[in-house]
């Protein structure tokens, strides 16, 4: 199975299962967090690491403010980033 596949695949389930047990916004912040720093093996060498790489960084500053503000600008910064990893792999663009 290519591994753009299972990407996506565990990209979906950590957004649904987030979603699903009503877990904390917080939660759902880390575990994007978590998703994109496992997906760098995958777009090593291409544009979007450096891209995932400030995200990351600025995820991890909005999630230090401690506010609900914060917390949804931390959510909304690394589901862009893992819709672009996704999005890169599923173009055959990174195999």
């Amino acid at each position: 199975m290519k591994r753009s596949v299972l990407l996506g695949l565990f990209v979906t389930a950590s957004m649904l299962a987030s979603s699903s047990f009503a877990a904390g916004t917080d939660d759902l912040c880390d575990t994007n967090i978590k998703a994109i720093e496992n997906s760098k093996t995958q777009i090593q060498g291409t544009d979007l690491e450096a891209r995932a790489a400030t995200s990351v960084q600025q995820a991890k500053a909005f999630q230090a403010q401690n506010t609900e503000e914060g917390t949804k600008k931390c959510i909304s910064e690394t589901t862009q980033t893992l819709q672009e990893i996704q999005k890169v792999n599923k173009d055959g663009k990174n195999s």
